[in-house]
């Protein structure tokens, strides 16, 4: 019978509380929703990467059970898809490691899961969430024109005199179907890895951490099969109804992976260059444009390898935290 260690029990149920809060205060802040809700990835993240994987189921069944008392079933199923099983998912795969032996490497030393690996494993998570919660509130084509509809109506009630084209409505209609799941796969990834950056390093900083503190711009690229998914997500696009509204959800994801990739990349070559933070600063203010997000995609894409971890092995390390 596996034994809980007080700790990992208390830090579990209080990550999985203040899960729940987070998610809580989302609702009561209209305007701060979006990134307090992906916030509350974070206590599972804490807790997974400091306490081990005990600790983030804890974290996700508390949350569960706490969420149902307080909200509707939808709304915490919703959070345990799309936030909580994706943080305790990363945070497990962060925390595996082997000898580097089993690798080519020394005898005394441990291997980390290749960051390329997690971000891979978080495009994949995001991707099945997204299509679940899609698929359980009757996305497509319907709803879409419903709510552009809508919008149209607030619109034509506070400008009488404004009057769409109905072609350029239907077009509008049909476009959103596939860029709102391009976005929200998007957009959640990329908050989603800067919740589990900042709980890294906030265990970190109370030397917690059973991962050791990565180069960012160093380390943050894509696996080398991404690409063929992203490409295939691509194509799907061009395939029409529930196919191309996955293909969406799935170029949306990994292409966000590819971007993040490129602008690690950019960020690893300009280290020590006199003109590093003029063309940074450009690279961020030029991203609300489409060309210059797709150099930046490109400059991922053309960069995928995995760069693995090496750490001394401790005599504490057992195998319930690492992949020996």
């Amino acid at each position: 019978m596996i034994k809980l260690n007080q700790t990992v029990l208390i830090s579990g149920i209080l990550a999985g509380i203040a899960a729940v809060f987070l998610t809580l205060g989302a609702s009561r802040q209209p305007s701060l929703a979006f990134l307090l809700y992906a916030a509350s990835a974070m206590p599972v993240f804490i807790a997974g990467l400091g306490w081990g994987n005990r600790a983030s189921i804890i974290a996700v069944i508390t949350a569960c059970v706490v969420g149902s008392l307080m909200a509707p079933m939808l709304a915490v199923l919703s959070l345990a898809i799309f936030t909580l099983v994706p943080a305790a998912w990363i945070s497990h795969h962060a925390n595996l490691a082997r000898p580097a032996s089993e690798i080519g490497g020394p005898e005394d030393l441990l291997a980390w899961y290749p960051l390329s690996g997690i971000i891979l494993h978080l495009c994949i998570a995001i991707s099945i969430a997204v299509i679940i919660l899609g698929s359980i509130i009757g996305y497509g084509p319907e709803l879409v024109s419903q709510m552009v509809d809508l919008m149209m109506s607030s619109v034509t009630a506070q400008e009488p005199s404004f009057s769409p084209d109905q072609l350029a409505l239907a077009q509008t209609k049909s476009l959103m179907v596939l860029m709102l799941p391009i976005m929200q796969g998007a957009l959640w990834v990329m908050l989603l890895f800067a919740a589990y950056y900042f709980a890294s390093r906030l265990v970190g900083s109370f030397g917690k951490g059973l991962r050791p503190r990565e180069d960012i711009p160093a380390a943050l690229r894509m696996h080398r099969n991404a690409v063929f998914v992203f490409l295939a997500g691509i194509v799907a696009t061009f395939l029409g109804g529930v196919i191309a509204m996955c293909g969406a959800v799935i170029a949306g994801t990994f292409g966000a992976g590819f971007l993040m990739s490129g602008y690690a990349s950019l960020h690893y070559r300009t280290r020590g260059k006199d003109w590093r933070l003029p063309v940074l600063l450009l690279a961020y203010l030029s991203a609300v444009f489409m060309l210059p997000l797709l150099i930046i995609l490109v400059i991922g894409m053309s960069d995928v390898r995995s760069t693995i971890s090496l750490t001394p092995m401790r005599k504490t390390d057992t195998t319930n935290e690492t992949n020996n």
